[in-house]
C-alpha cells in the first residue's frame, strides 16, 4: 500500500489555518465543521468554491480540530496522488476522519473514481466521517460514473464565496497580528491596491514581507513596501 503524502509533522496543520481564524465562511459553515471534526455530527460535508476561496484552509483546520479532540484524521491532497487513489485510500476508512481535498484533479480518470466510489461505500460502512472538497459542484465536476455524483450530492454542500476587498483586509490583519506582526493600516490598503487580488497570493506576499521586515527591524508601512517590493517581491 502506498503512504499517503502529507504535509511534514511540523507544517502538516499551520497555526494559521485553523477554523477559528477563518474569515467570510457561510452562515453555520464553521459550526459544520467543527461537529463533524469532533464527532458530534455524522454529516459528511461537500466543501465547495473557486480557487483561493479557502477550501484547503477548511480541510486542514478540520483535521487539526478532529486532533486536537483525539481523534484519528487523514487529509489527502487529491491532486497530488491523482492516478494512485486507489493504493492511496486502503485502509483510510477505518480513520474517524478523512478530509479529500480538490477532487477536480480526478474527474474524468475512470480508475480513480472507481477508487472514490469504492471508499466511498467503504467509509460509509465502516462510520468513518469524510470531508470533500472541489471547485464545481458533483453534477458539474465532468465525472464518468454517475453513481459517484449521485453519492457526492447526498454530502452536506456548503459553498465558499470569493472575499470581498474588506474580507481580504481583515484577513491580512488578523494573518499579522497572530504572527505578531506590525503592519500600519494604510500599508494593508497599498497591498491591496497595488498588488495581486488572490487571496492565497497575498498571504505568500505577507509572509515575504514578515521575513523582510524581520531583518530589517521595521514596521511595514507604505515606504517599506515601496522599498522592498522595487528590490522584488517573491513570485507566487
Amino acid at each position: 500500500m502506498s503512504a499517503v503524502p502529507q504535509l511534514p509533522l511540523a507544517l502538516r496543520y499551520p497555526q494559521d489555518q485553523r477554523l477559528e481564524s477563518f474569515i467570510g465562511a457561510p452562515d453555520g459553515a464553521l459550526a459544520q465543521l467543527r461537529a463533524i471534526a469532533v464527532g458530534a455530527s455524522q454529516d459528511w460535508v461537500y466543501l465547495e468554491g473557486a480557487a483561493g476561496t479557502g477550501k484547503t484552509h477548511q480541510a486542514l483546520a478540520t483535521c487539526s480540530s478532529a486532533e486536537q479532540a483525539g481523534r484519528l484524521p487523514t487529509y489527502v491532497p487529491v491532486p497530488a496522488v491523482a492516478g494512485r487513489l486507489q493504493a492511496v485510500l486502503e485502509g483510510l476508512e477505518h480513520r474517524d476522519l478523512v478530509a479529500l481535498d480538490g477532487l477536480d484533479a480526478i474527474a474524468g480518470s475512470r480508475d480513480d473514481e472507481v477508487a472514490l466510489f469504492d471508499f466511498h461505500n467503504r467509509a460509509r460502512a465502516a462510520g468513518a466521517t469524510v470531508l470533500y472538497t472541489a471547485q464545481h459542484a458533483p453534477a458539474e465536476l465532468g465525472l464518468r460514473l454517475p453513481d459517484l455524483q449521485s453519492r457526492l450530492g447526498q454530502c452536506v454542500r456548503v459553498v465558499l464565496q470569493p472575499l470581498d476587498e474588506e474580507g481580504r483586509a481583515a484577513v491580512l490583519r488578523e494573518r499579522a497580528q497572530r504572527r505578531g506582526l506590525a503592519i500600519d493600516e494604510p500599508a494593508v490598503e497599498w497591498l491591496l491596491s497595488h498588488t495581486g487580488r488572490e487571496l492565497g497570493g497575498l498571504i505568500t506576499l505577507l509572509d515575504w514581507l514578515d521575513r523582510e521586515s524581520l531583518a530589517a527591524k521595521r514596521r511595514i508601512t507604505v515606504p517599506f513596501l515601496r522599498q522592498v517590493l522595487e528590490d522584488g517581491r517573491p513570485r507566487y
